[in-house]
């Protein structure tokens, strides 16, 4: 009888499916573009944008944000115009590129060398993204999703549930990185585990989160070591 080891004895398959990666604030400095955006914009409108109101627009699309510009300055655009000049405003602010969080680059490489699937999910649109995300660069992805490509908008599970079901992965068994109370619904809700690197807002903590200051030191073996249980 054959001594051989079966293909399941010799390749176990992996507790950790997928890294699912928000973008803004988490691999990319630009929350404070954003903010020097809708602070501009508020301003031709005759508003004032302040700290405050930053910080309640965290990790939300550009059309919500938009809701709320139109609610503080009493604009007759629509959502949909505020959003397309926010696009735009923050656009030529990326000209010279966003500065990478500490440890982003260094993450994705490791993933990428170890074979594990890796998408990016942000709330971010289609046009934005590789522009945004040029430091690392999004074919270092195999798969990402947008903002305008989701029926409903982080802190709505859809966003990561459709990340994972695009890689075939289960949910539970992923491993989510944010930075905002918004997309920590999200992907908490969807099920994964979330690794939570606060930048610009407090985060609270929660079954299921974990809280990190930085994504710097972050391995594989650590990664799996959160779905181990599961």
């Amino acid at each position: 009888m054959s001594t051989e080891p079966t293909e399941t004895a010799r390749t176990p398959e992996r507790r950790l499916q997928a890294v699912l990666m928000d973008m803004d604030g988490t691999l990319i400095d630009s929350e404070h573009l954003w903010d020097e955006a809708e602070a501009e914009l508020v301003a031709d409108l005759g508003g004032v944008w302040t700290e405050e109101d930053h910080l309640r627009n965290v990790g939300n699309a550009a059309e919500p944000v938009g809701r709320y510009i139109i609610g503080l300055t009493g604009s007759d655009l629509t959502p949909r115009q505020i959003a397309d000049r926010l696009y735009e405003r923050f656009l030529a602010k990326l000209e010279e590129g966003a500065e990478l969080r500490p440890g982003a680059k260094e993450l994705v490489a490791t993933l990428t060398a170890a074979g594990v699937p890796i998408s990016l999910v942000t709330s971010t649109e289609r046009s934005l993204i590789s522009t945004a995300i040029g430091g690392i660069g999004l074919e270092s992805f195999d798969d990402s999703v947008a903002g305008d490509e989701v029926s409903a908008n982080k802190p709505d599970p859809d966003p990561y549930l459709r990340a994972a079901r695009r890689l075939g992965v289960d949910p539970r068994r992923c491993v989510a990185l944010e930075d905002s109370v918004v997309g920590v619904a999200s992907a908490s809700g969807a099920g994964c585990v979330t690794v939570a690197v606060p930048h610009h807002v407090e985060i609270e903590p929660r079954e299921g989160v974990v809280i990190r200051d930085s994504l710097v030191g972050i391995d594989l073996e650590w990664l799996e070591s959160l779905v181990a249980d599961r």
